[in-house]
């Protein structure tokens, strides 16, 4: 029996997405779904789009990058953002064909970080899914009420989070913090 090699990838369980020089060439269905979107409208796109800002986006490619020539792969947990707009945590790992020239062709697999999900040895996905919430919408640049609010929980209980955070980060205060967040 021969293995439909482009079915496969289409409807794996996890998300897939084949890039040159950071563009999207190709990706599958579970890749779509979890950035809320269609292949069609991911397609032919730059990450960019992807990510919290542009300045993330521009300082993961610089590091990713330097990576991805030593090594040939590439694995973290960031937070990304949804075409809607809606931040969340993903598990990403890479590959390069062309270490040379890191970006020029590379497959990527994201595996969201669902509330539910198994914990991994970085900093980022030991986070309980309340520190997960907390920083995310500390992330979307919310003040402490306003996160109390959208998770309907004290100001005082976001504060006891947000100190968690600071003190696993070792960050001095919530600006270091979304800092190390977007970029370690």
């Amino acid at each position: 029996m021969e293995v439909d090699y482009k079915r496969a990838f289409e409807n794996s369980p996890v998300g897939q997405a084949i890039a040159r020089n950071r563009v999207i060439v190709a990706c599958n269905h579970t890749f779509a779904a979890i950035f809320r979107s269609s292949i069609a409208d991911l397609v032919g796109q730059t990450f960019e789009r992807l990510y919290p800002t542009q300045a993330d986006y521009e300082s993961t490619g610089r590091r990713v990058g330097a990576r991805l020539s030593a090594e040939r792969s590439y694995s973290d947990d960031r937070v990304m953002r949804r075409i809607n707009g809606d931040l969340f945590w993903v598990r990403v790992s890479g590959f390069t064909y062309t270490p040379r020239n890191a970006h020029a062709h590379t497959l990527w697999v994201f595996t969201e970080l669902a509330k539910t999900g198994a914990e991994g040895q970085s900093l980022r996905s030991s986070l309980t899914d309340r520190e997960r919430d907390v920083a995310t919408l500390l992330i979307e640049g919310k003040t402490g009420k306003e996160v109390a609010k959208a998770l309907g929980i004290s100001p005082r209980t976001v504060d006891i989070y947000r100190t968690r955070l600071l003190r696993k980060y070792n960050a001095a205060n919530t600006a270091e913090l979304i800092t190390l967040l977007l970029t370690a």
